[in-house]
């Protein structure tokens, strides 16, 4: 018998969860906008919540896949103690010149996670505050949703990624998609 899909929300770290920090790699520089805890404990039970991250910090030198590691265990900890809970933290520790398939705005951790996880991705979404977070939901076949914190869309290089929902920040981002029928 095969397993049921469930829809997922694939989150940005950086800028959509905690405050974006150039290469953040210090626990203690790890600060949650106003809105994170109250959002993300409205998310609706049916959906799998997975931080997808770009770290290239590591693939620079600046810091290495234990700190982000460090970071995500800091941040899963904070939560917990909240109530809250992420099924999955992935991230990419390539930089942009280096072509591989899973740093956004390519579709292969949010594929990736699909695959291990069973996840319906007709009925997914992703929240990021950049461009390539946008381009990457759009190129797995998920709704998007850009919020105006972090980067807002306006990061260096950006691209014009018309995401499915603008939003003010992660709290408008969930009852957005709370709201939402698959």
């Amino acid at each position: 018998m095969e397993q049921i899909k469930r829809p997922a929300i694939f989150l940005d770290r950086d800028g959509v969860l905690i405050v974006e920090r150039d290469f953040l790699m210090n626990t203690d520089d790890i600060e949650f906008y106003p809105e994170t805890i109250k959002a993300l404990a409205a998310i609706k039970n049916e959906y799998i919540k997975i931080v997808v991250s770009n770290q290239s910090g590591i693939a620079r030198g600046y810091f290495t896949s234990e700190d982000v590691e460090r970071v995500n265990s800091e941040i899963s900890e904070m939560l917990g103690g909240k109530g809250i809970f992420i099924d999955a933290f992935l991230f990419c520790p390539h930089g942009p010149e280096d072509e591989c398939a899973c740093r956004k705005p390519r579709p292969g951790m949010i594929l990736e996670a699909a695959k291990k996880l069973n996840i319906d991705l007709k009925k997914s979404w992703i929240i990021g505050d950049k461009s390539s977070d946008i381009e990457a939901g759009k190129a797995s076949g998920i709704r998007t949703v850009l919020v105006k914190t972090g980067y807002g869309g306006s990061e260096p290089g950006a691209s014009n990624a018309n995401p499915d929902f603008t939003a003010s920040d992660i709290g408008e981002a969930i009852e957005y998609i709370n709201r939402s029928a698959f």
